[in-house]
């Protein structure tokens, strides 16, 4: 006679297949990732591999470009020191980007909302985009005087041209018969703006955002390099009047690995935010 399986034994099935369940899922959402970083980290190798051995080979001098090593020796053996001022410059870099984006988007708000407006103010957006920064940063340092201020103003101004125009495009940017429907249900602007307008101009935000936080990191440099001697952008100008190029590389690095951090965050929250869209359905 055939003894039915015990709770013992269906309990000791059921928690396999539920780890295997689990490890596949973990296996299908690391693939990817693993897909998108082992030729990042092999390019990275292959190029530190012949930096070094350039360097080493044509017996370059270390005030003209220092060897990976001497740099990771440099960055690695005063870490808290360029820590401290990657922080200084990530705050800067971040409260330029949250200026420049919230007067892009109430400026964008109000301008497709009036054709008098647009065409009265983005003239004067497009000088802003045109101004360079290395002209702008003096001055701020002159009527502001040394600090944060006039740091986040330079990168507010460098980061503010992409996230407007990028606003007005999504906010213009609603289907016609969704549009004809709120209005047959007599929907309020103030809902038709909420409800419909805001969610479509989301993606055209993000894809905003991903080029304006980049721009502010270099935002938050160039105002450190004429506004005085905190963040990463002081460290390298007296790096460089010192050639002190260890240093100099060392600063470079952190505010590339900041600028490539920054993106990634933006990329994420995207994707949590989007899930809905098109572009990330399925993916």
């Amino acid at each position: 006679m055939e003894h039915a399986p015990s709770k013992q034994r269906l309990e000791s099935e059921v928690g396999v297949t539920q780890t295997g369940e689990g490890r596949s899922l973990w296996l299908s959402s690391v693939s990817p990732a693993l897909g998108h970083l082992v030729p990042l980290v092999v390019a990275l190798v292959v190029v530190t591999v012949v930096w070094e051995v350039w360097t080493r080979v044509a017996d370059v001098p270390v005030y003209i470009v220092p060897g990976p090593i001497t740099v990771a020796e440099r960055l690695f053996g005063d870490f808290g020191f360029f820590a401290g001022h990657g922080v200084v410059t990530l705050l800067e870099a971040l409260g330029g980007f949250l200026l420049g984006s919230a007067v892009a988007i109430s400026a964008a708000t109000v301008m497709v909302h009036s054709r008098f407006l647009e065409r009265g103010l983005f003239p004067l957006a497009v000088l802003v985009k045109v101004t360079p920064m290395v002209a702008v940063a003096p001055l701020f340092v002159i009527w502001f005087g040394f600090g944060f201020v006039p740091i986040v103003l330079v990168a507010a101004l460098i980061t503010f041209f992409s996230v407007l125009v990028n606003a007005m495009t999504g906010l213009k940017s609603v289907s016609p018969g969704a549009l004809d429907f709120f209005r047959s249900v007599q929907a309020s602007n103030t809902e038709i703006f909420f409800k419909l307008r805001v969610p479509s101009s989301l993606p055209y935000l993000f894809a905003a955002f991903r080029i304006a936080i980049p721009l502010s990191v270099i935002g938050a440099f160039v105002g450190e390099f004429f506004g005085g001697g905190r963040g990463l952008g002081g460290v390298i100008f007296v790096a460089h009047h010192n050639l002190d190029m260890p240093t100099s590389f060392s600063a470079i690095l952190v505010l590339a690995f900041m600028g490539i951090g920054l993106t990634i965050v933006t990329s994420y929250v995207e994707r949590r935010v989007l899930f809905w869209h098109e572009s990330f359905v399925g993916s």
